[in-house]
């Protein structure tokens, strides 16, 4: 079992940055490929970004290919979203998940685990 708690969030102006935190519980974690996705209000919960187990594989969704860099530290049990130049629609909350695989996929249904997220809200 591996429970994730997300920390970081909060509210920033639009250009600005903020650096996501999940901290993972067991030791097993880095036997775990980890992702972050983001639900705002009234929309489906999207992909953000995924890193493989060792963080030699990662993947990024179009929209912030170039601004948002995720990262892990296995010996902290720990991976990292650092977002940079936000934007106002990316409002949201957003949610660290852990999938028992060594390569981490844009897919909900393919993580076991799941932080209860984080609020980031982005002011215009």
């Amino acid at each position: 079992q591996v429970q994730l708690v997300e920390s970081g969030g909060g509210l920033v102006q639009a250009g600005g940055s903020l650096r996501l935190s999940c901290a993972a519980s067991g030791r097993t974690f880095s036997s775990y490929a980890m992702g972050w996705f983001r639900q705002a209000p009234g929309k489906e919960r999207e992909f953000v970004a995924g890193i493989s187990w060792s963080g030699g594989v990662i993947y990024y969704a179009d929209s912030v290919k170039g601004r948002f860099t995720i990262s892990r530290d296995n010996a902290k049990n720990s991976v990292y979203l650092q977002m940079n130049s936000l934007k106002s629609d990316e409002t949201a909350v957003y949610y660290c998940a852990g999938r028992r695989s060594v390569f981490s996929s844009r897919y909900q249904s393919d993580y076991d685990y799941w932080g209860q997220g984080t609020q980031v809200t982005v002011s215009s």
